[in-house]
């Protein structure tokens, strides 16, 4: 099992160096970042987008151009496409987008012809270290879903769980957030919860103890669980967290990186192979961190 950031870093080590492709990556900051990312031994990158563009910000980043795999695509879409393609044809195994518009990214993923779509919701995940414990907290979902509804969120946690069965978990336990534990048929997010819990129970969610609804102490701190006389398997001790709508997860991911200085990565799950769509806002840290996740879990 995978407790912490340095067993990530390890793990990915150890293994033969996976390759990944770049949609677009024009831009100083995504250059120094596959430089950093191959000094650390964390994978092998495969370049699509404006070749010459690209050569002058390898060679400004002291990098020999030649010793890359660059396929020109300068048209942005087109890049898309044949990153895409890169992985469809497992000439390599995680997609990270680059300096292009996230729905030009986006729409070649869900290509339904030519994409990576499996059919199920695509959603994102935010990676912690637990606090109380030894383990990563996976939060979801942080960037892509606004409001799901109870079948979406019922994918969500599927994704999320099969991130963690990655990871070494061997059944994880999902709290589904809202502001209160109790059920209240005025909150609906509590109703949702008191549903996928039931849907958990008749193996309709495999692989996984889902409870709630959880307020975020009862969720994570096992003191704050049993001073409210909870119990239960999930009740402070969540490895996954499933938050109701965009309006919490995104600010949660933002709290844990900003106010709290977490260290923090983000994964893509959902698609044929795990995706990397970073915020320029983002620490190269946390950059780092996140290509980690994806090349040890794919």
């Amino acid at each position: 099992m995978i407790k912490n950031f340095d067993d990530l870093f390890s793990a990915v080590r150890q293994r033969k160096a996976q390759k990944i492709a770049i949609a677009v990556p024009e831009e100083t900051g995504i250059i120094q970042l596959v430089k950093r990312s191959m000094e650390d031994g964390l994978g092998e990158f495969i370049l699509v987008g404006d070749e010459q563009r690209i050569r002058q910000l390898l060679s400004d980043e002291g990098l020999d151009w030649s010793k890359f795999e660059i396929h020109n695509r300068p048209d942005h879409r087109e890049a898309a496409e044949k990153a895409v393609n890169l992985v469809v044809e497992k000439q390599a195994s995680v997609l990270m987008k680059g300096e292009l518009h996230t729905s030009t990214f986006l729409k070649a993923i869900l290509d339904k012809d030519k994409g990576l779509r499996t059919g199920n919701l695509i959603s994102q995940i935010t990676v912690c270290e637990k606090m109380e414990d030894v383990g990563l907290l996976m939060i979801t979902d942080c960037a892509m879903n606004i409001v799901p509804t109870l079948e979406e969120k019922k994918q969500i946690i599927e994704n999320a769980v099969e991130l963690a069965l990655k990871l070494g978990y061997a059944k994880p336990r999902v709290a589904v957030l809202s502001a209160v534990e109790v059920v209240n048929p005025a909150i609906p997010d509590t109703l949702d919860a008191a549903v996928l819990s039931k849907m958990a129970d008749r193996g309709q969610i495999k692989n996984a103890f889902v409870d709630g609804p959880f307020a975020l102490d009862n969720a994570v701190s096992v003191a704050a669980a049993k001073q409210k006389k909870i119990g239960g398997e999930v009740a402070g001790r969540a490895d996954i967290i499933l938050v109701p709508n965009l309006q919490v997860g995104n600010p949660i991911h933002k709290a844990l990186t900003f106010l709290a200085e977490k260290k923090v990565a983000a994964s893509v799950m959902g698609a044929r192979a795990p995706i990397v769509m970073l915020s320029r806002a983002d620490s190269i840290d946390t950059k780092l961190r996140s290509i980690a996740l994806a090349t040890h879990i794919s």
